[in-house]
């Protein structure tokens, strides 16, 4: 594996990392403010994998991501999106 490999999976697991320790972060909040969250990430990974002729499904993915299968991660951490939420992700992607 390459140097720059090696830094980008480190840069990767770090990234996880801090998203763990922010789980009150909300994905609708990363979406409004950044365009991207856990799902995008779980996504990208699933992409990823099959451009290197691999196979990972989704759901796999988004264990990767969230650190726990999506739906316990949901019940523990995801609360409701706020009308204020939902108004200004519908405005930045409607």
């Amino acid at each position: 594996m390459s140097t720059n490999t090696e830094i980008e999976a480190a840069v990767f697991r770090r990234l996880l990392q801090h998203l763990d320790n922010h789980k009150d972060v909300q994905n609708i909040e990363l979406m409004n403010l950044a365009n991207f969250c856990r799902n995008c990430l779980a996504k990208w990974y699933v992409s990823a994998a099959e451009e290197q002729g691999q196979s990972v499904d989704y759901e796999q993915a988004r264990e990767r991501i969230y650190g726990m299968p999506y739906s316990e991660w949901k019940d523990k951490y995801q609360l409701p999106a706020t009308p204020e939420q939902l108004a200004a992700f519908e405005k930045k992607n409607g």
